[in-house]
């Protein structure tokens, strides 16, 4: 068994902070579906403009939305592009088939494409 991504939001815009609330990342609910993410999965985060690299779950969020609260929300700025990974386990006979969920959006955080 190998871990692999198998859902990818690529280049979303962050919407807002909230350095108040108890953690996570809320994310437009239309772009988890597409990414196959539920709520309090985990997730990993990468911002593009600062490097900054973590761990945190999703939260369902509105449309648009892409909101890196509590802890995480020291490493990103309202406007930052950032990459969200979700990670499974797959087995070796499924590896031929396999092939992860990947979701592209445009600077409003709508679908523009997704493999």
């Amino acid at each position: 068994m190998r871990v692999m991504i198998k859902s990818k939001i690529h280049r979303a815009r962050v919407t807002d902070t909230d350095i108040d609330y108890e953690g996570s990342i809320t994310i437009d609910r239309s772009l988890m579906e597409a990414a196959d993410i539920v709520a309090y999965e985990q997730v990993h985060v990468l911002n593009i403009n600062n490097g900054a690299r973590f761990t945190t779950y999703a939260l369902e969020g509105e449309k648009g939305e892409i909101c890196l609260n509590g802890a995480a929300a020291r490493l990103v700025v309202k406007g930052d592009i950032v990459l969200v990974f979700a990670y499974g386990h797959i087995e070796d006979e499924q590896l031929v088939s396999f092939s992860p969920k990947l979701v592209y959006v445009d600077d409003k955080n709508n679908i523009i494409k997704t493999k």
